[in-house]
């Protein structure tokens, strides 16, 4: 199985007061390093775009020795750079956000000068990716991308999806929504979590389950604490609770990655759901998005 995870890798300063650990990061990577951590026999790539600067060469570094393979989507942006964001963390484990990402090289991804291309994600069994991968993009490229992700879906992808929602990162609130709902249309896996879709639709919890159940799609609904929701079933299961929560950063990646890892190797459900669960609970316990192997 080949799977490419879609998106940005940033640089992430992880403050600690007055001091920042300088690290690499980003929704979609995220996932696929966990990805590959819980399915290492499963080809998991990148797709992205890079600078050539300092900045840039960290990320491949730090990408390639977590096994997960970089594919340019188009090539080296010679003068473009990465993103950049700060994470500060309270006493409860809850963070906050301060981004740097206009002039991202990721943000050109699939450009060329005869107009968008996605060549680059041909040959693969999966594609996953999230909102910020499709709110980073110009209205050109997002829609041509939407109409070739239906194509490749039709001629036998698969397509996870997570809306991730940042709301800064989309030029309004009524776009946000038209792409994600045209996004859980076309996911076979569908990865919401309570808290992004609450902001999206305004909708209550109880209305949000029903909703994502209607659609009839293989997935979690991601709810904190409380565990997921399996989308297939309506099941809810007992989960444990993290032993402790120090940086709650990269829970949704974590589970993401621990879901989708069982789940290619071939485990049901409920195994899937529980294995994303309790990855998500060890990750929370850690500062920063990676944690240690």
């Amino acid at each position: 199985m080949k799977v490419a995870a879609i998106g940005e890798a940033m640089i992430e300063l992880s403050m600690d007061g007055d001091h920042a650990a300088v690290g690499v990061a980003g929704d979609t990577l995220n996932t696929a390093i966990y990805l590959k951590r819980t399915a290492p026999a499963i080809q998991v790539d990148y797709v992205t775009r890079l600078g050539q600067e300092p900045f840039s060469r960290k990320i491949r570094d730090f990408i390639a020795a977590q096994r997960v393979v970089v594919v340019d989507a188009i090539e080296y942006d010679v003068n473009g750079t990465p993103g950049l964001y700060a994470i500060t963390t309270d006493a409860g484990g809850e963070r906050s956000f301060t981004y740097w990402r206009n002039q991202s090289a990721a943000r050109k991804m699939f450009q060329t000068t005869q107009g968008p291309n996605f060549g680059a994600l041909k040959g693969y069994d999966v594609l996953y990716l999230s909102g910020i991968s499709l709110a980073i993009l110009p209205q050109e490229t997002r829609e041509t991308l939407l109409e070739w992700l239906a194509g490749y879906q039709s001629r036998g992808g698969r397509v996870v999806y997570d809306s991730n929602h940042r709301p800064k990162l989309w030029p309004d609130a009524e776009t946000a929504q038209k792409v994600n709902a045209e996004m859980w249309a076309i996911a076979d896996i569908a990865l919401p979590s309570i808290d992004d879709e609450a902001v999206l639709s305004g909708e209550s919890p109880d209305e949000i389950a029903a909703r994502f159940l209607r659609l009839g799609k293989t997935g979690a609904l991601k709810r904190g604490p409380s565990g997921p929701l399996c989308l297939a079933t309506g099941a809810v299961d007992d989960y444990r609770q993290a032993a402790r929560v120090v940086d709650t950063t990269a829970a949704g990646d974590s589970f993401n990655g621990g879901y989708l890892g069982a789940l290619f190797q071939g485990a049901n459900q409920a195994e899937a759901l529980r294995v994303g669960h309790d990855l998500a609970a060890r990750v929370v316990g850690y500062k920063g998005a990676i944690v240690p192997t």
